[in-house]
């Protein structure tokens, strides 16, 4: 016995957009304003950054281990 279902394959995949959009399909998304942006950083900043991180990754590793 087979049964009929209907698909919406566009809202499966991505292609409807219930929210609405006001540029057109073949432009790109308008620039947002950001808060924060790494790009922005001084490269000090960016090394403290990526240090502190470091660090709570190896945090995250020893805590791991004990």
């Amino acid at each position: 016995m087979t049964h009929a279902h209907p698909h919406d394959h566009a809202r499966h995949h991505g292609h409807a957009h219930p929210h609405g959009h006001s540029h057109g399909s073949t432009s790109p998304h308008p620039a947002q304003i950001t808060h924060w942006s790494i790009l922005r950083m001084t490269v000090p900043a960016r090394l403290s950054a990526a240090l502190a991180v470091s660090a709570c990754l190896w945090a995250v590793v020893w805590l791991a281990m004990r």
